[in-house]
């Protein structure tokens, strides 16, 4: 089969219509003025048509090609507003290094296939296993594949040392883009690392797990240090997103269906934070408000909307009980410290404490924002946000507080996921 429809693909499938529509709205305000709408939404829709393509892939070539779809509308999106020099450069840039991790992730497709003589993913991992034993040799270009396919999707989903791209890209495009980018298409990478390094490469776990383990733990501490310094809201949002992106690798070390079911409640939570965190930015743009940390200030009284659903997505992506973002790292967290007990390696302790101290690290950053809106002195014009708009951040701030509150049902849900996708270890 070269598609599979579980319960897996469908939370992934969830995830890309919500911030599809959350940015649609948005979108109706932001680009009102525009020319050339109708190739805008259409390029909209075809971006989440191949992430669902990639979130119920079964065989290598089709998570290649839905990457693909997805990745070429995104480039053409980023630079929709072409007249602007940081809309057009951050889609040449875009469409530059996503070129190269394409070529990085079709080389290493087919180096699997010359190793296990098939691209279909669950039965990659036994043929290859059978290759280690009749082929000297084959187990070094394995590695080179797993190295080259780890580059490939590293770039989809921003994690160090390739994530040099998002925050220019983040910047550049159209705030409902950058939402979308961040929400939704960092998402369908991770549906890929999980089929193929979950699925594919359960075989040789051992040979990549640490690695990956340490890529977790630089990837979320470069993003939140980085973040920090930052004073452009839509590129402090990019390095958080970064940050968010090693946290949510923790699943891949820990390989455990309590660690996937993390990972997803995680995936699902951080997509309506990070889209609706965007879509406050982009709802001052639609009011001619500018995106830099200065522009913030005072937004508590101009518009009390706006300055209490950012307030939430922040404290949510900080991990503040009892929001979503609380429930969802702390199912992923504790997957680490239950992974540590025997059988599995104690070093996986390392990874729970590296992103509890790098969430801390974060609630710094989130404050700052907060402090500006509702402590510092700005402009007293009121800001009108547009219908749409706020029909959207609504959409994001409800579903923030809902995933937190019902915790337990969300949990279930992510478990039975895990369950349907893989037959790893339950971890709990």
């Amino acid at each position: 089969a070269l598609v599979e429809i579980n319960l897996f693909s469908g939370l992934f499938m969830l995830v890309f219509l919500a911030v599809g529509i959350i940015v649609v709205l948005t979108s109706m305000d932001f680009v009102r003025t525009d020319k050339n709408q109708g190739e805008y939404y259409a390029l909209i829709l075809l971006a989440i048509a191949g992430m669902t393509l990639v979130a119920s892939a079964a065989d290598l070539f089709v998570i290649f090609v839905g990457l693909e779809i997805a990745g070429i509308s995104s480039f053409a999106l980023s630079g929709f507003r072409k007249h602007e020099k940081r809309s057009a450069e951050a889609a040449t840039k875009y469409f530059i290094i996503g070129g190269f991790s394409s070529a990085l992730t079709l080389f290493a497709i087919s180096l699997f296939y010359g190793i296990a003589g098939t691209t279909n993913i669950s039965a990659m991992g036994a043929a290859m296993d059978a290759s280690f034993i009749s082929f000297e040799g084959s187990e070094s270009f394995a590695l080179l594949a797993t190295v080259l396919v780890l580059a490939g999707f590293g770039f989809k989903v921003a994690i160090v040392p390739f994530h040099m791209w998002a925050p220019d890209v983040y910047e550049g495009a159209p705030t409902p883009i950058s939402g979308l980018l961040a929400a939704a298409s960092k998402k369908m990478g991770f549906a890929a690392f999980f089929k193929v390094f979950l699925i594919g490469l359960i075989v040789t776990k051992s040979d990549w797990d640490i690695a990956i383990a340490i890529l977790a733990i630089i990837t979320m501490t470069v993003g939140n240090l980085i973040a920090v310094s930052q004073t452009n809201i839509k590129r402090m949002l990019a390095y958080s997103s970064v940050a968010q992106a090693g946290y949510i690798l923790i699943a891949l070390p820990v390989g455990t269906q309590y660690a996937v079911a993390g990972a997803l409640f995680h995936i699902l939570t951080h997509a309506f934070m990070k889209s609706g965190a965007f879509m406050v930015v982009a709802g001052m743009a639609s009011c001619a408000i500018g995106e830099k940390l200065d522009d913030f200030k005072g937004l508590g009284k101009r518009s009390p909307f706006l300055a209490i659903s950012m307030t939430l997505f922040l404290f949510s992506l900080a991990g503040i009980p009892p929001l979503a973002g609380f429930a969802s790292k702390f199912v992923l967290f504790s997957s680490a410290v239950y992974g540590s007990s025997d059988p599995g390696p104690s070093w996986l302790i390392w990874l729970a404490v590296a992103a509890v101290l790098n969430s801390a690290l974060s609630l710094y950053y989130y404050a700052r924002v907060i402090k500006y809106m509702y402590m510092e002195k700005g402009s007293e014009e009121k800001v009108k946000v547009p219908r749409f708009t706020t029909i959207a951040i609504a959409i994001s701030l409800v579903m923030t507080i809902v995933l937190g509150v019902y915790f337990d049902a969300v949990m279930d849900l992510c478990l039975r996921a895990a369950e349907a996708f893989t037959n790893l270890p339950i971890g709990f």
